[in-house]
């Protein structure tokens, strides 16, 4: 090999330093639509199941532009449209529609299964009312205990499930931080 042809080879200037970048992450890690469909299902019941609770403490408090839903004069309950989402979703998925399976149509695949976890979300949220068929969601025995179980078991499959992109994610702002400390 001829020194001409080395010195092409040799990029010019200095070597430019890798940027993380979040989406080539997340690619990374979940090239496996399963892990991908766990994570994304944890994702959408942690982001459902905390609105939901932002949004009945919200209509309690008389607070914003929440209001209860009626049709025709019955309440209706959140967990109704999870209930709906969830047997939508379960014959969707019995069809292998949107499933994750093709390269093609891992959009759908990411979409149901947010779904899927915020429609958990909102069955869940009432679950006193499956044995009690009472409203007692108010009452304060265990509410905040079972908010918190619930929302840390959310953030663990989140965890568990995308630990790689979390943990690149970590290390990239603890670069970040480093490399502004550097310049200061």
């Amino acid at each position: 090999m001829s020194a001409d042809a080395v010195d092409q080879k040799q990029p010019a200037g200095p070597a430019k330093e890798e940027r993380f970048a979040l989406a080539d992450a997340y690619r990374r890690h979940f090239e496996n639509p399963r892990r991908e469909r766990a994570f994304l299902h944890a994702a959408g019941f942690t982001i459902g199941f905390a609105g939901c609770r932002l949004v009945t403490h919200a209509i309690r408090a008389q607070r914003g532009p929440f209001k209860n839903l009626s049709v025709g004069g019955r309440h209706l309950h959140h967990s109704t449209p999870g209930i709906i989402g969830q047997i939508t979703l379960g014959y969707l998925w019995t069809w292998q529609v949107a499933v994750g399976t093709d390269p093609k149509k891992r959009a759908a695949s990411r979409v149901a299964s947010l779904t899927a976890g915020v429609a958990t979300a909102l069955t869940l949220d009432e679950f006193a009312l499956w044995f009690d068929l009472q409203d007692d969601y108010w009452t304060e025995q265990g509410r905040k205990s079972i908010d918190a179980v619930v929302l840390f078991w959310g953030l663990s499959a989140m965890g568990l499930s995308g630990r790689g992109v979390l943990t690149e994610c970590g290390k990239a702002l603890r670069d970040v931080r480093r490399d502004k400390r550097a310049r200061s």
